[in-house]
């Protein structure tokens, strides 16, 4: 053998990348990209739904949605028996899988993502909170009191499959940076809202059922105590879990929240892949059908619970529950008296003003907060234009805002007026924040200014010197 085929031959190497290329932070991670492109890719059969619920609610078949949704269907083993009219079933049962899954992304990023380094959250959080705060003045200032004033928590929510689903439109011109704060500042949203959700919006409290509810906690932190990662255990403790909370008074949702937080997320010890390796040695000895069953236990336990539920459960959640409770909550009649109502409603106009405003205003703010006073940081190519056009973006309320909706009103004349306003403070969210992006761009300055480089020349593609 000659030396030039058994040596490793030199191979030229790209020239360094200037300062200014090396400040900027790495994109997405795997896991968040999977997340952020399933959230997109379901946002445009919400969308696609919500048309639908429009349409259906204001063709000759009215009379029929109504009737439909309002169909009771009914669960039970022996004498004990659920009865729930379908919206329910959509809104209490099918949605805590929603929100199961909102909790398991929030563990995944506290123990492994974004949320782990105060400076990365500090800037989302900050621009979270202004969102949930000056959105929620702004309805108060229109509905003060009566009625109307109890919904305030409509507005306080973002609709990331939405947003998000925006974002995907504009391709590499939109920084992966701005839609991880998006993603990061909806995570810290959600537990606003979720917050909200429990604190305000909770029925008659049944004592006996939330301590079953407390027990049921108390057997899932057990459970995670001696690192069961089987999910059925899991799986069966939440139902239970979800049937207790449902009876408590507390809305079932906040079950799959619980569920979410407290499932395991950590990665396992060196210990754990040692074990794969050796069943696997095992199998390639002598295959069979019991060290083959053995194997893809080992490898299933290489990976948390958290994640394996969530691969699960994320597909089914965005691209069929949400969905269909945008088809059961979204039909709301626009006949010409309807809407005449709507545009004198204090509901309507509070929700709309503050969707848009209130977002676009408070999270601005509250970023701008953490960002000048050195709190937290947004590099990687995040400008102010983009800062505001996404918070713009974010006044996109639906999925949560229509929840939340079904919870604060009784009376149907006021959902209906809250739906319009939610609807058309969504779109014309959607339309601002859009034109932002277009015609801003990158004109306005990085939000960290030690970021932005020198000017330079457009990168040209790299060959290898020739000989």
């Amino acid at each position: 053998m000659s030396t030039t085929s058994d040596s490793p031959q030199p191979v030229a190497q790209p020239p360094r990348p200037g300062p200014a290329v090396r400040l900027a932070l790495p994109t997405l991670s795997p896991s968040s990209r999977l997340y952020v492109g399933t959230e997109a890719g379901g946002s445009a059969l919400l969308l696609v739904a919500t048309v639908l619920a429009l349409a259906w609610a204001n063709s000759p078949w009215a009379a029929a949605y109504e009737s439909f949704w309002s169909t009771p269907a009914s669960i039970g083993i022996g004498s004990a028996e659920l009865t729930l009219d379908l919206r329910h079933w959509v809104n209490d049962a099918a949605m805590a899988l929603f929100f199961l899954v909102v909790g398991l992304e929030i563990t995944r990023e506290v123990s492994a993502g974004e949320l782990r380094d105060r400076r990365n959250i500090a800037a989302p959080a900050l621009g979270a909170l202004g969102g949930l705060a000056v959105p929620a003045l702004i309805y108060a200032a229109f509905n003060s009191s009566g009625p109307a004033s109890t919904g305030w928590g409509i507005v306080m929510s973002t609709d990331t499959a939405f947003v998000l689903g925006i974002l995907a439109l504009f391709g590499p011109r939109c920084p992966d940076r701005l839609r991880l704060f998006l993603l990061t500042l909806a995570i810290v949203d959600d537990i606003g809202a979720i917050s909200v959700m429990a604190l305000f919006y909770s029925g008659d409290l049944h004592v006996m059922a939330l301590v079953v509810a407390a027990v049921l906690v108390a057997v899932m932190l057990g459970l995670r105590w001696a690192g069961v990662w089987r999910l059925w255990p899991y799986v069966l403790v939440g139902i239970a879990l979800w049937l207790a909370v449902h009876q408590s008074g507390v809305h079932g949702t906040l079950a799959g929240v619980a569920v979410g937080l407290l499932l395991p997320a950590r990665q396992p010890g060196p210990e754990q892949l040692e074990r794969t390796r050796t069943f696997g040695r095992a199998l390639r000895e002598q295959p069979d059908a019991e060290r083959a069953r053995l194997v893809g236990l080992a490898a299933a336990a290489t990976v948390p619970a958290n994640a394996r539920l969530q691969q699960t459960l994320h597909n089914w959640t965005a691209y069929g529950v949400v969905p269909v409770f945008g088809l059961a909550n979204a039909g709301v009649s626009l006949d010409a008296q309807t809407l005449r109502e709507a545009a004198t409603s204090s509901v309507t106009i509070g929700v709309w003003v503050a969707l848009v405003v209130g977002n676009a205003i408070g999270i601005t703010t509250g970023t701008a907060v953490a960002l000048r006073t050195g709190w937290g940081v947004l590099p990687g190519g995040v400008r102010w234009s983009h800062l505001m056009a996404g918070a713009t973006l974010a006044g996109i309320g639906f999925t949560i805002s229509l929840f939340i909706t079904d919870l604060a009103f009784s009376d149907e004349h006021l959902r209906e007026q809250a739906t319009i306003g939610i609807l058309g403070g969504s779109v014309t969210a959607a339309v601002l924040g859009v034109v932002l992006l277009r015609v801003l761009g990158d004109r306005f300055p990085l939000c960290t200014p030690e970021a932005e480089g020198p000017p330079s020349l457009p990168p040209r593609p790299w060959r290898a010197p020739t000989a």
